[in-house]
């Protein structure tokens, strides 16, 4: 009689359980990354009353079953649903990231690894990458020359004092294309010649523009003097013969059949003779130039054919961009970018075997797999980020709604266990009236 009854409180407290875990999951329906829980049940340990016995071939007697009483139900297992992707929310925000796969953010509290699927982050006062509850987000980070040193996960900075600003770079090729008219009238003027500016920057970051005064010695043949200097926009004030020691009647071609230039090229400007933010010379290629019967049409520009060692001014960070691969990329305003470094993942065995760890946190524990530390590219599995998303609950709705029916029929049946059991009860102890 007493078994019926420990048998409906075990079945109350079992179905208890899994309405607690129903609650919690709809609770979080639109919490951010996370991973709706499951509930398993399994019978208790039975009560042998008569064990099971074989035939007997000398009797004729054939065998029995035993006879076994359970003792009710308990909580088998309870299963995170970590590999069931949620819905893909839009929010306009650069940090934002969500998995594409199965792997896991990388997050610290500083003294411990956690693991996320979570990607609403943010950055702190420090200028650091986090989450929403202050962890910071783990990666590898990118050496000076923005190439990424894997290693062991470390904190990833954004708008560190080192990353705000990034240094000026002195101007080493320079180009000029376009076309000279051997007619133009500019050459039968007072001032006997055409002009064109060059600019150029040194390593402090200083914008200097030098005026290229172009003289026509014949029909093909031209010389080209530095005739005026500025920097940053302000006349330099220098002497005819430190002017003449950038340039001074550079002799150029042209080949009289085609108007292609046919000697002269490159050009170099002595800017060294400026000052010692000039490590190097420039060098001015005008291969390019034409000598045909139209207007006549300069264009200078920084860098050579290919747009390379134009040079920049310092420049301030203004924009910061996240690539699919995880590359934290900044993008500064003198036209130059950086690679910062890289937010990676980490991949487990047994993704179930994950713990909840709170603030939609994971640990690993021994039945998930070890994480080793250094985390991989999320792109080694197939995987990728989609920047501007966030993941968003996996939990059905439909499914835990019809989940809380049936929980609530076998709270409701093992609760007339009891009931019934206790009028049995009742019925016995009348027996003496």
């Amino acid at each position: 009689m007493m078994r019926s009854l420990f048998s409906g409180v075990a079945g109350l407290k079992t179905h208890q359980t899994k309405m607690d875990v129903i609650g919690n999951n709809i609770a979080n329906v639109n919490t951010v990354g996370y991973k709706a829980q499951s509930v398993s049940f399994s019978d208790v340990l039975y009560q042998t009353t008569q064990s099971a016995s074989g035939p007997n071939a000398e009797t004729g007697r054939g065998g029995t079953n035993a006879m076994q009483i359970g003792l009710g139900s308990k909580v088998a297992a309870m299963s995170t649903s970590v590999s069931d992707s949620g819905g893909a929310q839009a929010t306009n925000n650069p940090f934002d990231l969500m998995i594409n796969g199965d792997s896991m953010f990388i997050v610290s509290d500083g003294t411990q690894n956690f693991f996320t699927r979570a990607g609403n982050f943010t950055t702190d006062g420090s200028g650091n990458l986090v989450t929403s509850a202050g962890y910071s987000v783990m990666g590898w980070l990118a050496d000076d020359e923005g190439n990424i040193q894997r290693g062991t996960v470390r904190p990833l900075s954004v708008y560190s004092a080192e990353n705000t600003y990034v240094n000026p770079t002195q101007t080493l090729n320079t180009t000029i294309s376009g076309n000279i008219n051997k007619e133009d009238e500019s050459f039968s003027s007072a001032s006997g010649s055409i002009s064109t500016n060059i600019s150029f920057y040194d390593n402090l970051g200083y914008e200097y523009r030098a005026t290229i005064s172009i003289t026509q010695t014949d029909d093909y043949s031209y010389s080209m003097t530095c005739t005026g200097m500025t920097c940053n926009g302000e006349d330099m004030g220098l002497t005819d013969a430190q002017l003449q020691s950038v340039l001074n009647n550079a002799a150029i071609t042209f080949n009289q059949a085609d108007g292609s230039l046919a000697t002269g090229s490159p050009l170099t400007l002595n800017v060294t003779s400026l000052g010692d933010s000039f490590a190097e010379d420039i060098s001015v290629d005008i291969s390019k130039v034409t000598c045909y019967g139209k207007d006549t049409s300069l264009v200078p520009k920084k860098g050579d054919a290919a747009g390379q060692n134009a040079g920049a001014a310092a420049g301030k960070i203004s924009s910061v961009s996240i690539q699919t691969d995880g590359k934290i990329v900044a993008g500064y305003d003198n036209g130059a970018s950086k690679i910062l470094g890289q937010i990676v993942v980490a991949t487990f065995t047994n993704l179930a075997g994950l713990e909840k760890a709170g603030s939609n946190l994971y640990s690993a524990t021994m039945n998930s797999g070890e994480f080793d530390g250094i985390g991989q590219d999320v792109t080694a599995d197939g995987g990728s980020f989609s920047p501007g998303y966030v993941e968003m609950s996996n939990v059905d709705l439909a499914g835990q709604f019809t989940d809380m029916i049936t929980t609530q029929r076998g709270f409701q049946a093992n609760s007339r266990i009891i009931t019934v059991s206790d009028t049995m009860l009742e019925e016995l102890i009348n027996l003496k009236r």
